[in-house]
């Protein structure tokens, strides 16, 4: 099978949107059972659940871009799969740290990092295959 260039990122693009479908429905689930519309009042539970989706929603699009950006300009199958790993699993250890009501803030660290790692070494591939090359 051959690889289309952007196919990769598709695929993981796919999966995050699930899990962007997830916390949405989540949020959504909980603003019903609690009956508030808009904001967040000042339940707990539902300022951590949409705290979740909201920083899912800020970070994962511009890890996506550099992630696509990285299997079409720089090449390397094994460093995109590498970093599309990496931000589902860091995005998703992320959302359930944040998440919980109780929380231990281990899983927001290890979430982040994973997250920088990508935004990080995304960039600066980037940066080599361009300016350097």
């Amino acid at each position: 099978m051959t690889i289309v260039s952007g196919e990769i990122t598709a695929a993981y693009s796919a999966l995050v949107a699930l899990i962007f479908v997830v916390l949405s429905m989540r949020t959504l689930l909980l603003r019903r059972k609690l009956g508030i519309g808009v904001g967040v009042g000042d339940n707990s539970r539902l300022i951590k659940a949409a705290r979740a989706h909201s920083n899912f929603a800020e970070y994962a699009p511009i890890c996506l871009i550099l992630i696509y950006l990285l299997e079409t300009v720089a090449g390397g199958q094994l460093l995109v799969h590498m970093y599309g790993a990496i931000l589902i699993l860091g995005r998703t250890i992320h959302a359930y740290g944040i998440g919980q009501v109780e929380e231990n803030y281990k899983f927001r660290v290890v979430g982040m990092a994973c997250t920088f790692i990508v935004i990080i070494g995304c960039s600066v591939r980037l940066l080599r295959a361009t300016l350097l090359s």
